[in-house]
Order: structure tokens, then C-alpha cells, then sequence
């Protein structure tokens, strides 16, 4: 089964790109700028950087990122660490990825959010011609922000749409820091006809995730973990096959759920919400998209023709053009059939 979920062709939509990146690379960007690490030492720093499910909350799931942060402050890290994390994505058959990051955690060197921004799109188109792969990028803003941050990050979202740029989402931060304080941003995204996502009922109720999709009108719910408190808002998810992230290590280390046996997306899968399956961080949650579909069989129960459906789930999810997602989908589905008669 490992073989197969290796060989099978997937997309991911919720990867954040600071908690993706290679711990050498970290260790040989921080030698070359200069930026002092907790250690130097490959494996204590391997130590700090990933959760586990000794994390308690989604503030601590934070807090190996200001490590990865730290050596993502110029042009050349960031363009190499998006082409890093598309060629490696590629060694397990992701077809799609959907890279997400706030432009501002990137300022501290000076460098502008055009710079930033354009950097992340070098490293993108210089990956898909060498590796074949399909991406589009996400700006995040945070819930932390000012709105008239977050409003400045909507506005470059849309400046660079249909150049790269194919979503605005709103992350960081959950608990008491409500998504309708951001409304402008999302507003300016609607109006500009650029997709939105929003983190929500992640570390808050079902009321977040009510949030997200009435106020900020998002496409996409991030995690959506306690959408089971709101059977009515389930149902208005499931009638509008509005998709969810689902990150299931992740869900674990934030403690957005006591136990991956407690996880209700086996529960959300069969009343028909559209789930897809995401890391959220490749290094800081200790995982790989295949690591995450085989936790969906041995916790869950997800037989082929279900994990088939996951797959088919987040290229149908993805935010690109009908024409262009449609071409990928026929593609997927040969894949997959020619997969299955290699392994019958």
C-alpha cells in the first residue's frame, strides 16, 4: 500500500512554505547570512523544528517557526526554498501544490513585499519546468495583523493574480482574534475575483468556521476540524461542496483534536463534505502527503476507492482555471487507472 499511495498522483492545497523547508538547507542559509540558530548541530536543531503529539496547542505548533523564519529574510532564500520544496514534493508524485505564505514575516532584511513576492514566483516557474509540477501560490494574511495589514497583503494578492498568485487566506493565530476583523481584505479579494481560504475551527468553535464562510465568503475552509458543532452549517458546507483542508498531523500537534482516533473526518467524509487530504508543514509536523493518506488508512479505514476519491477531492479543490483543472483531472484519472492494473 505504501508503494501505491507513493506512486499515486496527488495535489496538496495547504502547505505552508516556512514549515517546509530542508533542515541542511536552514543550516547552510544561516551560515551564509550570518543568523545564529538554537544549534548548528543537525539533529538537535531536527529536534527543535518538528512536533510531535507532545505539542499542546496551536500557539507552541508556532513556535519552530521563528527558527525557519529566521533564514527566509532575502530574495535568493526564498526563491530556493519554494524550487526546494516543489522538487521534493515531486519525488512523492504531487502533481499540484498550493504554497502558502505571509510576504510580511519576510521583511525584516528590508526587502519589499513586491521583492518577496516575486522571489517565491522564480522559484515556482523554475521548479514547474524542471520537475513537471503545477503550482499556484497563496498570501496569507494573519489574524495577528492589523486589518490595514492584512488589506495591504490582499491588494498584492490581487496585483499578482493570474501571475502565480491564485488565493488570499487568512491564518496565524485562531482563538480571540476574530476573522471578521478582516473583512476589507476578503472583501477586496471577492471583488477582484480571487479565490479565498481561510484557517478556521482549528483552534476555535464551529462559530469560526461560520465566520469564514458568511462574513469573509471564503471558497475554502483550512482545517475545519469543529465544523461537527454546527450540523446546520455542515449541511450548508456539504449542499455547496465547499472543501476542507484537512491536515491530519497537524490537527494532532495543535491538539485541535485529543487523538487522530477522535478525528471526525472519517465521519465528515461519509455525509458527503468534500475532504482533501494536507501536511500543512512538510518539516514542522514531521510528515509527507503519503504519510498523511496512510494515517487516513490505519486510523480510518479508507479503503482504495476512498483514498481514489481524496485524491480525485483536492484536484477538484484546487483553485486554477475549469479548462486547466479539468485537463489535470483526466490526466489524474489515467494515472490512476494505469496505476491499478500495475497493482492487481
Amino acid at each position: 500500500m505504501h508503494q501505491f499511495l507513493a506512486q499515486l498522483p496527488k495535489a496538496e492545497l495547504h502547505n505552508h512554505l516556512d514549515g517546509s523547508l530542508r533542515i541542511a538547507t536552514i543550516l547552510e542559509l544561516a551560515k551564509k547570512n550570518s543568523i545564529l540558530l538554537p544549534s548548528f548541530d543537525y539533529d538537535d536543531l531536527k529536534s527543535m523544528l518538528i512536533n510531535d503529539e507532545n505539542c499542546q496547542s496551536l500557539s507552541e505548533y508556532f513556535i519552530p517557526f521563528e527558527i525557519s523564519l529566521s533564514v527566509l529574510q532575502t530574495e535568493e532564500a526564498l526563491e530556493r526554498t519554494t524550487f526546494e520544496l516543489l522538487e521534493d514534493v515531486s519525488k512523492e508524485n504531487v502533481k499540484y501544490l498550493e504554497i502558502r505564505f505571509s510576504p510580511l514575516l519576510h521583511t525584516k532584511a528590508g526587502i519589499s513585499l513586491d521583492a518577496i513576492v516575486e522571489a517565491v514566483l522564480r522559484g515556482k516557474k523554475q521548479a514547474e519546468q524542471i520537475f513537471g509540477i503545477k503550482s499556484g501560490i497563496i498570501i496569507s494574511g494573519l489574524r495577528q495583523n492589523t486589518p490595514a495589514q492584512n488589506f495591504e497583503l490582499a491588494q498584492l494578492a490581487v496585483k499578482y493574480q493570474n501571475k502565480g498568485v491564485v488565493a488570499f487566506d487568512l491564518a496565524g493565530e485562531e482563538f480571540g482574534r476574530p476573522a471578521l476583523d478582516h473583512i476589507k481584505a476578503f472583501d477586496y479579494a471577492k471583488q477582484h475575483h480571487l479565490a479565498r481560504t481561510v484557517h478556521a475551527g482549528e483552534a476555535d468553535g464551529a462559530h469560526s468556521i461560520y465566520d469564514a464562510i458568511h462574513g469573509l465568503k471564503a471558497n475554502r475552509i483550512g482545517h475545519g476540524t469543529h465544523l461537527f458543532q454546527d450540523t446546520d452549517l455542515l449541511n450548508h458546507l456539504r449542499d455547496n461542496q465547499i472543501p476542507l483542508e484537512v491536515c491530519l498531523s497537524s490537527n494532532l500537534q495543535t491538539k485541535s483534536v485529543a487523538s487522530l482516533e477522535s478525528h471526525p473526518i472519517k465521519d465528515y467524509f461519509k455525509q458527503d463534505i468534500l475532504i482533501t487530504l494536507n501536511t500543512d508543514s512538510y518539516l514542522i509536523s514531521g510528515t509527507t502527503l503519503t504519510k498523511e493518506f496512510e494515517l487516513a488508512i490505519q486510523y480510518y479505514q479508507f479503503g482504495k476507492k476512498e483514498i481514489e476519491q481524496l485524491v480525485l477531492n483536492a484536484f477538484q479543490a484546487a483553485f486554477l482555471p475549469k479548462e486547466e483543472k479539468e485537463d489535470l483531472i483526466r490526466q489524474v484519472k489515467n494515472d490512476i487507472n494505469r496505476l491499478n492494473g500495475n497493482h492487481r
